[in-house]
């Protein structure tokens, strides 16, 4: 399964492939291309095909940054990864970089590629926002938003409550779910832009986790037209 989020700290997107078999797992071999374009949808698929057209080699992921591409791979073996897709890249007139290193922790995939806490959360979200604005949702305008925070103590919960005020946080109601009988909806307006999704769960996800709790994401209605 791809994914696709955004660096806002760095100010780079990135597309990662979260479904990794665990034999592709054991692959110990980086094979890393760099582009100097951002390839469309054809020229992309083409060259991840050209590499993987290899046997036990697996596409994991790319990187566009100030104007390149980075294709990333994982091979079982280290020879010969690159002889094709370096011909089809001379044939398209295409200015290229790239090399294989070992890497059989992955290292280089946990640490640069598979999302953190917050990214995984701003991908789930652009699922939700996808929803609204088929429905014709304008995102730039402020709505009630409710948030989900999960914990495993009723003290736990309470202090959190209290202490998300702080940040312009109403408390709506206290939750529960199969695996935790402890959690509170929380109402702020804010607009759903991506930067402002960013900022509000990041401040949800650090407070909670001092108490030791789980955000579980947000919801909300469509905006009010003029």
């Amino acid at each position: 399964m791809i994914e696709k989020y955004i660096n806002l700290n760095e100010d780079f997107s990135v597309e990662v492939e979260l479904d990794i078999d665990e034999d592709v797992e054991t692959y110990p071999w980086l094979f890393s291309l760099f582009i100097e374009s951002e390839l469309d949808e054809g020229s992309k698929e083409q060259i991840i095909s050209t590499v993987e057209k290899k046997t036990f080699v697996k596409y994991v992921g790319m990187r566009f940054i100030d104007g390149w591409s980075e294709l990333y791979f994982y091979s079982l073996n280290s020879k010969n990864l690159q002889q094709d897709v370096y011909a089809y890249l001379q044939q398209n007139g295409f200015k290229y970089e790239g090399g294989v290193v070992k890497d059989a922790k992955w290292d280089f995939y946990r640490g640069n590629l598979e999302p953190n806490e917050l990214q995984y959360f701003m991908i789930e979200s652009q699922k939700i926002i996808n929803m609204l604005v088929e429905e014709g949702d304008d995102i730039s305008k402020e709505r009630e938003v409710e948030h989900y925070v999960m914990f495993d103590t009723q003290t736990q919960m309470q202090r959190f409550s209290e202490t998300s005020k702080e940040l312009g946080f109403e408390f709506k109601d206290e939750i529960s779910s199969d695996e935790c009988q402890y959690g509170v909806a929380l109402n702020k307006c804010h607009n759903l832009e991506y930067k402002t999704l960013n900022d509000t769960i990041k401040s949800l996800c650090e407070l909670s986790n001092k108490e030791h709790g789980s955000y579980e994401l947000w919801s909300t209605t469509l905006a009010e037209s003029d």
